[in-house]
């Protein structure tokens, strides 16, 4: 309840205070010119980030590995770019952090284990399978459970009208 509270209340209450002391200061039309151009600017930033961080978790996955850091940096710059979208200087500072690789380890160091026990204590499971051959097989040899068949469409104009059984 006390996260809750602080998203819902006190963040947005900070947020409000700030952008009217930045406004006294600066002037109103302002304050909303670097609200957008923060906002902006942190679009691009999540687009790159996003786009380099996918292109990593590929190639960790055609190469059979599981891209665990990839799957971590990709939510943390999901949060960050809904808090640059988010207007406030305070969430765009949190949004930029998230964006900026050096700071996500941070984050994560931060919060991942507890992130992580909740995950677990919930009884949480993640399978990950590489979309290449080689370790599809060597997955798949060692499994009792699999059944390898083949199927005929029966109303496929292709197959054999005169054998209806499933093969």
């Amino acid at each position: 309840m006390p996260i809750l509270f602080i998203i819902f209340i006190v963040i947005p209450v900070i947020e409000i205070t700030i952008l009217i002391k930045v406004g006294q200061a600066i002037g109103g039309w302002y304050t909303v010119g670097l609200v957008l151009l923060s906002a902006f600017i942190g679009v691009n930033m999540l687009r790159y980030q996003g786009v380099t961080t996918l292109l990593k978790a590929r190639s960790r996955i055609e190469s059979g590995e599981i891209p665990l850091s990839e799957m971590r940096d990709g939510i943390l710059i999901a949060i960050g770019g809904a808090l640059l979208v988010t207007p406030g200087f305070v969430t765009d500072v949190i949004g930029f952090s998230c964006l900026l690789p050096f700071t996500r380890g941070l984050f994560f160091n931060l919060f991942g284990q507890r992130i992580s026990d909740a995950f677990t204590k919930s009884g949480g499971q993640a399978h990950f399978y590489s979309s290449t051959q080689s370790s599809q097989d060597t997955f798949y040899e060692n499994r009792s459970d699999i059944i390898d068949g083949d199927f005929v469409e029966v109303n496929d104009p292709s197959s054999n009208n005169d054998d209806k059984r499933l093969h």
